[in-house]
């Protein structure tokens, strides 16, 4: 009679075993929560109380029936609520000048440049370190940033409404590919591409979204385009095309010169990454119709600065986070460049994940695996695991290589703990000199320390709330 071993937990003895030409199955377990008491009293008291279910149910709920349509464009002091000129923001939760990498404090020197608020990197580095500066995360005042994600007062920003629930959320423009604000550089084109953004293309996009009652539907293209091999965050390329189609028509009707025109429209024509600085938006005013629900434990904000990685949930407050050092993106980097180069996980894009697009939606763009890494395999592997953590199917985001099944989408930190699958988020890298760019793109996950704070303060919450 043959004997065929089962070994659970280390591989040793799986190896050992292999070695004697053995019939052995690995089955790989750990305790629940690492076997932290704390973590398993909160899972379980979080996962069986009906508040906290009735509280999911409604935000997820919220979540899925979220339709942002693209309403205005304006500059950031005029468009976002409680801005002033004194006021920059910033990807990721909150950071201080000194703290801050050095993408982000390239791309705070560039826009006080552009402010016209220093005349010199030296004159901006010491007004950014003079405490005469505001640095908010952009999350605080509805807004998405791609990489450094800084705004200041006189950018162009899109607006973006989330129509069932009247909530707004902003994002700037997309420069493009190359020495870009985003990644930290400031030289004189990157200035005077920013002065067009503002002087030309604003004015030509105002008046071509104005002639549109209801707006320009992001839910339907971000629907179309994850039918298209696009899965919204790295992949923009199907979404832009669909963006361009739509709204070219209506540029070509506004009252400008006819090259003034022609040079918006190649801008918007070139760069397949500007639909980016609209999903992000478009999912941001989704999530945030979301946050504020007591008791929900649905992730609400996933977002990086470069040091650290946040998040919030919707039972927290406004200006809550989690927050644990950010993780090395492992992915393909470009020629040239090494792991030495890369700055750590950095930008606010990964609201797309939070939901339910980008990286969990990578099962619908194979060809995002070329620039990322992996196959296809993995694509399909990613976007099927994310199940294991969220809340519900999408079914407005049909994947078709899934045989149109929608897309994961409400994380729930209880799950991501008691399940111990963090989310997987395909990003850019940047290199960790300001202005040097984007030196290749990857996977990476959150840290597991930002789940754990949470899970306990949501936990804490809810017995507090018992016992009140």
């Amino acid at each position: 009679m043959s004997q065929h071993f089962l070994n659970i937990g280390t591989r040793l003895f799986y190896d050992d075993l292999k070695l004697q030409n053995q019939k052995v199955t690995q089955v790989n377990w750990a305790p629940l929560a690492g076997g932290d008491k704390a973590l398993i009293e909160a899972i379980d008291g979080l996962s069986h109380d009906e508040r906290v279910k009735a509280a999911n149910e409604k935000a997820v709920n919220i979540v899925l029936s979220g339709h942002p349509y693209l309403i205005d464009m304006g500059l950031a002091k005029d468009m976002i609520e409680g801005y002033h000129d004194n006021l920059i923001l910033h990807a990721g939760p909150p950071i201080t000048w000194d703290r801050m990498c050095g993408p982000m404090q390239g791309a705070i020197i560039g826009a006080l440049l552009f402010e016209k608020k220093a005349n010199s990197v030296e004159e901006a580095k010491a007004l950014a370190s003079s405490g005469k500066i505001e640095f908010a995360p952009a999350h605080h005042y509805n807004a998405v940033g791609p990489m450094a994600g800084v705004i200041s007062a006189s950018m162009p920003v899109h607006v973006v409404l989330n129509k069932p629930y009247g909530n707004k959320a902003y994002c700037t423009v997309n420069e493009g590919l190359g020495k870009v604000l985003r990644f930290g550089a400031y030289d004189e084109s990157v200035i005077h591409r920013l002065n067009w953004i503002k002087e030309e293309l604003l004015p030509v996009m105002k008046a071509a979204i104005f002639m549109y009652d209801e707006g320009i539907d992001l839910k339907s293209l971000i629907a179309q385009a994850l039918q298209m091999g696009d899965e919204c965050h790295n992949r923009n390329k199907a979404a832009t095309s669909l963006f361009f189609k739509e709204v070219v028509p209506s540029i070509l009707k506004t009252p400008f010169k006819h090259d003034q025109i022609e040079r918006v429209i190649r801008f918007i024509q070139t760069n397949d990454h500007y639909f980016l600085n609209l999903s992000m938006p478009a999912t941001k005013s989704i999530m945030e119709a979301a946050h504020g629900i007591p008791y929900s434990t649905l992730v609400t904000t996933m977002a990086r600065n470069g040091v650290d990685f946040g998040l919030r949930v919707s039972g927290s407050g406004v200006k809550s986070w989690f927050v644990a050092p950010a993780n090395f993106v492992e992915g393909l980097l470009f020629a040239g460049y090494s792991d030495e180069d890369a700055n750590l996980d950095l930008g606010d894009s990964t609201i797309t994940e939070t939901c339910g697009i980008g990286g969990f939606a990578m099962g619908a763009s194979p060809a995002i695996t070329q620039f990322v890494g992996g196959n296809v395999d993995d694509a399909m592997n990613y976007t099927h695991s994310m199940f294991n953590i969220t809340m519900r199917e999408n079914t407005s985001f049909a994947l078709p290589a899934l045989n149109f099944m929608g897309t994961p989408t409400g994380i729930d930190v209880v799950k991501v703990v008691k399940r111990n699958v963090l989310p997987i988020i395909n990003t850019g890298i940047a290199h960790k000199e300001a202005g040097v760019g984007q030196i290749g793109a990857g996977v990476v996950t959150p840290p597991m320390a930002c789940f754990n704070q949470a899970l306990l303060a949501s936990y804490q919450q809810l017995k507090e709330k018992s016992h009140g």
